[in-house]
Formats: C-alpha cells, structure tokens, sequence
C-alpha cells in the first residue's frame, strides 16, 4: 500500500461520480417535461412527476442494505462497476420508452441496479487517511456540485434544441464512461476478500442500532432529504409560474438548479475542512440553519433573478450538510462495516428521495408553492434545533465493532 496515492483515487473517482451526477443533473430534472410533452401527461402533472421520482428512490432504499453488505463482501469498486453498467443501460431503456408506465418501470429497475456513488464514498471513506478524510467527502461532493452546475445547462440546451428525451441518450453515454474510469484506474488497495459468511440485513441493523448517534445520523439524512426532495419536482414547475417565456422553461430550469450547485462547488471543501477543526455537529447545524433560512425567504421572491439568487444563497450554507454526515458515519463505523454502514445510510437517504417528491408532489396540488417553500425551510430549521438536544445529539462515541457488537447481540 505504500505505492497507493489517497489523492489519485480522490481525483479518479471524483471525475466518475461526476459523470454519474452529471447524468442525473442533465436529464432528470427535466422529467416533468418529458412527461408532458413525449409522454402525454397533460392532467395532475405534479403528481405523476412525484410518483415517477419516488418508485426509483423507494426500490434503491429496499435494496441498497444488500449492495452494501456486498460490497463488505467482494469490495466497493466491484459493486461500483455493476452498478455503472446497469444504470448506463437504465438511462437507455428511458430513451426508448413510449408511455409513463414504462418510465416508471424502468425508474423502479434503475433503483434496484444503482449505486455508483455511495460504493465510491465508502471507498474513499475506508482508503483516506483519518486526518484528511473530512477534506476528501467534501472534494468528493463537489464532483455533484460540479455536475449540478453543468448538467442542468446542458441538458436545458439539448431540452430545448431537440427535446428531453435525447438527454437520457446523453446520460447513459456519461454513465458507461463513468463505468470504464472505474474498470481501467479505480483502485482499492486496502480490500482484502474473505470468506465470511455475508451477514443478514437484520444483522446490519442491530450493529448499526447498538450505535445510538449513528441511528440518529441516519435519521437526519432521513428527515432532511425528505425536506429538501419536497421542491425537486417543483422547481421547474415553479420556474414557469414565474413568468418565464415557455419556449425556454427547460433553459432557465437548468440555470436555477446550477445556481445551488454553483454555491455547492465553492463552499463544500471549505466546510469539509471547517468539519476537521469545528466538529462535524456544529458544521452540521450551521448548513441546517442557513438551508432553513433560505428556503423560508424563497417566500419573498417573484422574480427568476431574485429566485436564483436566493437559492445560490441556500446552497452556500446546505453545502455543508451532506459532507459532514457522511464524514461522521464513516468516523463513527470499524472499516470492516464501513461499506453495510452506507448501504443503510443510503437506504435513509432513498427513502427521503421517495418520501419528499411524494409530498412535494401532491402539496402542490393543495396549496401554492411558495408554501411548500416555507414548510420544508421549517423542517429544516427544526431538524438543526433538535440537535442542539441531548436526546437527539451525535456527539462522538465510540466507533463500534460489528463482530463485537453481532456477538453481544
């Protein structure tokens, strides 16, 4: 291991998931206009686009455990290669689909097959000197950031020049490249296959259960994605509402969603580090803070320049949510569960991504969006708050073994 360079596979594997991400940022934010306009939704779109971005997350939480206990098993870039073929082909079979009910069967297949990235964050997790590992989940979460930035534009040009469906085309290219980047220079030094039994799910929770704050850790990737994910099918809806020209809806949908990634880019490696020195629950509680805030504020603003500053403003401080919890599951876990403790933080994390479109979805067939707005910023806001109680405190314990812990149980 001494000829491995930490800093090389941060490098390789950012330009991966970057390409991942950026395959989610230049199509799927665009799945409202899809449905519309190719597959002719015309009636409760907001509903359909809730639904059609739910199935996916809710199939990846029921599954992601097991990916996870595999990748403890036969190592992370394995299930990062699986996962990157089969979501290039998912991207694929979206471009060929002619109705919404095929989308959402090919939505549910892509949740069962995913996972390129968390595979690639426990690996960095497990491969990153200690003292660097806050430092690295931040510079790994830029590579989304990065991706939010350019792929909302990208696809809102290729949107609108020849329509959304050619960016699944697009997508799936980016995900197979991603895939070859994995196969040929991803490397994992520090894995060594056994012969170990694979341990049961239930198994994997009772480990994670014997760790009270990593619980509630998965609890907040939980609750906040659930409040976050609420906007995600809106957000484009929201852009016509305000009054831009419906020729160009995709072009300044993409420009909004850039702005939050924009702010994500610059500010997460400055936040990873503040997490190394601060401590990542009160790097945690700021980002909940100042989410919170910005998402109450988007009440007060009716103008698209005004709206995408605001949510430039927003992501300045969010930036510093997702970094923090991962470095402090991957701090809190023995390297030896590290990869099952993903797969059950993902499976938190997917369950949000089903619950908040769900929500947001159908809210806004209730009540005007700028509610929405207020009422997720609330949550936020509510979520930073409990923290700061001792019952609901991630402070630091000890890490724990899960031979140790399976034993005792």
């Amino acid at each position: 291991m001494a000829s491995f360079s930490w800093k090389r596979n941060l490098f390789v594997l950012w330009i991966g998931t970057f390409l991942v991400s950026m395959a989610y940022s230049v199509s799927i934010p665009f799945m409202s206009i899809f449905l519309e306009n190719d597959l002719g939704v015309t009636s409760h779109l907001e509903a359909w686009t809730g639904v059609v971005f739910a199935l996916t997350f809710l199939s990846g939480a029921l599954i992601a455990p097991f990916w996870g206990s595999m990748a403890d098993k036969y190592g992370r870039k394995p299930m990062m290669l699986r996962a990157g073929i089969c979501l290039s082909a998912c991207y694929f079979l979206y471009y060929i689909v002619s109705g919404p009910y095929e989308l959402i069967a090919a939505r549910i297949l892509e949740g069962l097959l995913a996972g390129y990235i968390p595979s690639a964050i426990a690996l960095i997790a497990t491969n990153t000197p200690e003292k660097h590992m806050g430092y690295a989940l931040g510079v790994i979460s830029t590579s989304s950031a990065a991706a939010s930035i350019i792929g909302p534009l990208i696809g809102g040009v290729v949107s609108h020049l020849v329509g959304p469906r050619d960016t699944f085309a697009l997508a799936g290219t980016m995900v197979f490249i991603a895939f070859l980047i994995c196969l040929f220079w991803v490397k994992e030094p520090s894995f060594r296959k056994t012969s170990a039994k694979r341990s049961s799910i239930v198994q994997d929770l009772k480990v994670a259960a014997s760790n009270r704050s990593l619980m509630i850790a998965f609890g907040v990737v939980f609750a906040t994605t659930s409040s976050v994910m609420v906007l995600e099918p809106l957000l484009t809806i929201y852009v016509k509402k305000l009054g831009s020209d419906p020729s160009n809806d995709s072009l300044y949908a993409g420009m909004i969603f850039s702005s939050v990634g924009i702010a994500t880019l610059i500010a997460a490696p400055w936040w990873g580090k503040r997490g190394t020195k601060l401590g990542y629950e009160k790097v945690l509680f700021i980002g909940l803070l100042g989410g919170g805030i910005g998402n109450i504020l988007q009440l007060f603003f009716h103008s698209l320049i005004g709206f995408g500053a605001l949510r430039f403003g927003y992501g300045l401080f969010f930036a510093a949510v997702y970094p923090a919890l991962n470095a402090f599951i991957a701090e809190r876990t023995d390297p030896a569960f590290r990869s099952r403790a993903f797969g059950l933080n993902q499976s938190s994390n997917q369950m949000g991504l089903m619950l908040g479109p769900l929500v947001g979805g159908f809210a806004a067939t209730q009540v005007p969006i700028p509610v929405v707005f207020v009422c997720t910023g609330a949550a936020l806001l509510v979520i930073a708050l409990l923290l700061k109680l001792p019952k609901f405190s991630i402070a630091q314990r000890p890490a724990v073994s899960p031979e140790k812990s399976v034993a005792e149980s």
